[in-house]
């Protein structure tokens, strides 16, 4: 399984962008985003199980927006009002299983069998 990431972006504060993330190969079910700012640990923006339903890392609601299209095989996070400290390198991630793990345990990185390169996001 491949996961391949686009849509990473400098962009002025305030303003939107939306990533996208590819999987090939065979269908891993529950995906993921994370992040990593300099200096910082990767840590979880949201999780979507293999049926749609999201769950966010609670500084991370109403502001991102995490979808898929399983038909083109796709994970989507959309993320609106941005701000400097959203500038991090941005990962998505996928596990072979429908559903991501319940509780807080979505944000725990060893529970992820495949990741993406990263695609910047920069915010000035």
């Amino acid at each position: 399984v491949q996961l391949v990431e686009s849509g990473g972006d400098s962009v002025q504060a305030g303003g939107s962008l939306r990533l996208s993330c590819v999987a090939s190969g065979s269908t891993p079910r529950c995906m993921a985003w994370f992040r990593q700012a300099p200096g910082k640990e990767r840590e979880g923006v949201g999780a979507i199980d293999g049926d749609g339903r999201s769950r966010y890392a609670d500084f991370m609601k109403d502001q991102f927006t995490i979808s898929r299209d399983n038909a083109k095989n796709t994970l989507y996070l959309q993320m609106n009002s941005l701000k400097a400290e959203d500038t991090a390198m941005y990962y998505c991630a996928a596990r072979v299983g429908f559903y991501c793990p319940t509780g807080s345990r979505w944000r725990d990185l060893s529970g992820y069998d495949y990741w993406s390169q990263g695609t910047q996001v920069t915010v000035s």
